[in-house]
């Protein structure tokens, strides 16, 4: 599995989970480690976390955009 794919799973099922996008805003390692169910090196998995966290910012903003047309 390559990164894009493993970030753009990891964004849906945080995006679906309230405790799950908690334990990703305290500790987004433990969360990472959770959704993929492994034990990964910080050198490896902290590039996806960055991959995640630009996912998430894009996905918000995208929905804000889109209230903001409705209102328009």
């Amino acid at each position: 599995m390559d990164i894009k794919t493993i970030i753009t799973e990891a964004v849906e099922k945080i995006m679906k989970d309230k405790k799950l996008q908690e334990l990703f805003m305290k500790d987004p390692v433990k969360a990472l480690e959770q959704i993929l169910n492994v034990d990964l090196p910080d050198d490896m998995i902290n590039p996806v976390i960055d991959g995640i966290k630009a996912k998430i910012a894009i996905e918000k903003v995208d929905d804000a955009v889109g209230l903001f047309k409705k209102l328009f």
